[in-house]
């Protein structure tokens, strides 16, 4: 008898098939001796939509809303519909005895494998692979070590009700939103909240008034001084200012306290996910998707670091007889940090990493026992991958120790400070970061009552500035302190945000849009609320532990549901299509509207039922104009395509010149063709390297 392994993509099926010696490739799936590997390609089974429920609901109307299926049913994606089968008649195998999911060890992972399990009607016994990385060992260890399927029961039932209740409330509320203002509008459990952080910034952005303040600051003796009076310094009257300014001309000054403080900074702990998305982007500038992409390859394809979407930044106990066979895989791209290290034979100085209590699903991120190879990674994966590096490293080494020294001066009557921070041990620093080093020269000498003279004294006018938009980091950081959405969907949320026009990112900030602030206005009050939506994923996160009802949960969004349709069914609210031109459909007569898309300006139908769309801006070939040699435009005309350069107005037809391959189009068919499978002569993959070089 065997047992059916499900994992969530093919490398890493083929990863677990290679480590098992399970070699045998069939299509669909890897067959061995007592294991037969298959694979998801992501979800292969998903929620129905209305329409599969009545025919009706293909058309979206508003009387027919709220749509609550009595139970909700799931379908096969039709895409990837022959990978499901390819399952589906595995499973109906006799000499198949039980199925081990080996899907990714979370929430979602946990719903991709029973999903296809549930739609393939499944009775075979289920038992869970559950690993933090993909090394060889990890997965030896995790089938040595197999755990029941009921045990992550509960968590299933968590994934199903996140699920269900973005489809009730996220379908509803946008088709009322749609139907209601004809217009695609896009709300959501998580999106709608957050849109309302970004959309609140940008008011008090608005609304903010400058306001002029002045600051004093005074050369007294070898002392750069600030004056501080009974607050932060800032004077709002200029008149005080100089009244202030004048009683420091040829002034003495007397140093009335000196205050020394030994300062200790603990080593930070490992990584969550949200944590480095945001030191990411503070960094690199890389958004949380991008940032979660490059870490998924690390785990995925180079087996690197662990498993990336946690939300925890401890590790548990038995982790500790790991980490220096870590810090052995880390030494050959940095043998200098991590000599202090082994010199303590690994031995972790910040103990409070080790916390069981505080770890769930995963602990924190960290480098697995795979050796790196760091010329194998790609730039980006570098700079994420040190970034986990150093994090972890930081536990070996001692806290950040330093001193800070603040002397307060009274120059007739007016108090004025000075500061410095004196390093004593920079500890972990060494390798986190650099932080300001000083001698303390200066300030060794002064005690209380000494003076010096104020040889120089100036004011600066500065005007008060308002918030700033938030960056991704910013957005991150709130996302996580409301408990809206998870460490695995922000980045999702946030680009859908972008994707429905809602938001811009601008120079790495985020604006709302007038579509974005026109749907605000529209939305129901409680849907706005982060409250509601924290409320709704702690209830999630109690069913996951077993703690809260999942059926309980499902019935309150559903009485949710029906009100927010009908709170929207009766507004009385008006909404203008911001990006509505003059120009009319050449199909129906309507107006048509321009949208942003990651391919330029497009033009689309404002009616609903018409699908006519074109593209507004011109498509730039890889055709170079014979005189100034930029890309030229392609254009459809009556004799057929023809290319244009607008600088220089040359047109030339596109039979004038062989086409010409894009750069990236001709790498992508040379990977399709070259691979090394079963040669008969000459490979396609040869006979296409002389088609493009014929074709230069």
């Amino acid at each position: 008898m065997k047992s059916l392994v499900l994992a969530e993509k093919p490398s890493v099926a083929r990863e677990i098939a290679r480590v098992l010696n399970v070699r045998d490739a069939k299509k669909g799936y890897i067959e061995g001796n007592r294991y037969v590997v298959t694979w998801a390609l992501g979800h292969l089974v998903e929620l129905k939509m209305p329409e599969h429920y009545d025919p009706k609901y293909k058309t979206w109307r508003l009387e027919d809303l709220p749509i609550i299926p009595r139970k909700m049913e799931l379908k096969v994606i039709r895409e990837t519909s022959h990978q499901f089968k390819a399952i589906e008649n595995l499973l109906k195998r006799n000499d198949i005895k039980e199925v081990i999911i080996a899907t990714d060890a979370g929430r979602e992972g946990e719903l991709v494998a029973r999903w296809i399990l549930e739609k393939a009607r499944c009775k075979k016994t289920v038992k869970r692979l559950w690993i933090s990385s993909v090394t060889d060992r990890a997965i030896r260890e995790g089938f040595a070590r197999l755990r029941p399927g009921k045990e992550f029961e509960n968590l299933y039932h968590s994934a199903v009700c996140r699920a269900e209740a973005d489809w009730l409330i996220g379908l509803n509320v946008s088709r009322a939103l749609t139907t209601k203002y004809n217009d695609p509008l896009s709300a959501g459990r998580v999106q709608t909240p957050t849109l309302a952080m970004i959309i609140e910034r940008e008011s008090q952005i608005q609304r903010f008034v400058p306001e002029p303040y002045w600051k004093i600051r005074a050369d007294i003796g070898p002392f750069s001084a600030y004056w501080e009076g009974k607050g932060d310094g800032r004077i709002f009257s200029e008149e005080k200012a100089k009244e202030i300014l004048a009683k420091t001309k040829a002034a003495t000054a007397t140093a009335v306290s000196v205050e020394r403080k030994a300062k200790t900074e603990q080593q930070p702990l490992p990584y969550d996910l949200n944590e480095l998305q945001r030191d990411a982007n503070k960094i690199f500038g890389f958004t949380a998707k991008k940032t979660l992409n490059v870490l998924q390859r690390l785990y995925e394809v180079h087996k690197l670091v662990t498993y990336p979407r946690t939300d925890s930044r401890y590790l548990t106990a038995d982790l500790e007889k790991t980490l220096a066979e870590r810090l052995q895989a880390v030494e050959p791209a940095y043998r200098e940090e991590v000599k202090p290290a082994l010199a303590n034979r690994g031995k972790v100085l910040a103990k409070r990493v080790f916390n069981n209590e505080k770890v769930t699903d995963h602990h924190g991120i960290i480098p697995t026992e795979e050796r790196v190879r760091i010329e194998e990674l790609s730039a980006d994966e570098r700079k994420i991958y040190d970034l986990v590096v150093r994090r972890f490293l930081a536990l070996f080494y001692p806290p950040y120790r330093y001193e800070t020294v603040r002397v307060q001066f009274d120059v007739n009557g007016e108090r004025f400070s000075a500061a410095e921070k004196v390093v004593l041990d920079p500890g972990f620093k060494k390798i986190t970061g650099k932080d300001a080093e000083t001698n303390g020269e200066k300030f060794s000498g002064i005690s209380q009552g000494a003076k010096f003279p104020v040889k120089n004294s100036e004011l600066a006018e500065k005007l008060t500035e308002p918030p700033e938009r938030y960056t991704e980091a910013d957005l991150l950081a709130l996302m996580e302190k409301y408990g809206l959405g998870t460490p695995a969907t922000r980045a999702e949320i946030i680009e859908r945000l972008l994707e429905t026009e809602t938001v811009e990112r601008k120079n790495g900030r985020f604006h709302p849009t007038a579509k974005g602030k026109q749907l605000i206005s529209l939305v129901n009050e409680e849907l706005k609320s982060p409250a509601l939506t924290a409320k709704w994923e702690k209830e999630l996160e109690k069913i996951a532990r077993g703690e809260a009802d999942p059926e309980t949960f499902l019935q309150n969004i559903r009485k949710e549901t029906r009100k927010l349709v009908e709170e929207i069914k009766t507004s009385s609210k008006t909404y203008r299509a911001y990006n509505l031109t003059g120009s009319k459909c050449p199909e129906c007569g309507s107006f048509l509207k321009e949208r942003n898309t990651k391919e330029g300006k497009i033009l689309v139908c404002s009616n609903r039922e018409c699908s006519f769309r074109k593209r507004k801006d011109p498509v730039l070939s890889n055709r170079r104009c014979p005189q100034c040699h930029r890309r030229m435009e392609i254009h459809q005309g009556k004799a057929g395509p023809y290319f244009q350069c607008r600088l220089c107005n040359i047109v030339e037809k596109a039979e004038d010149q062989k086409p010409v391959l894009d750069k990236r189009e001709e790498r992508r068919l040379l990977a399709k063709y070259a691979k090394k499978e079963e040669s008969f002569g000459i490979s396609l993959g040869d006979l296409l390297k002389e088609a493009l070089k014929k074709n230069e």
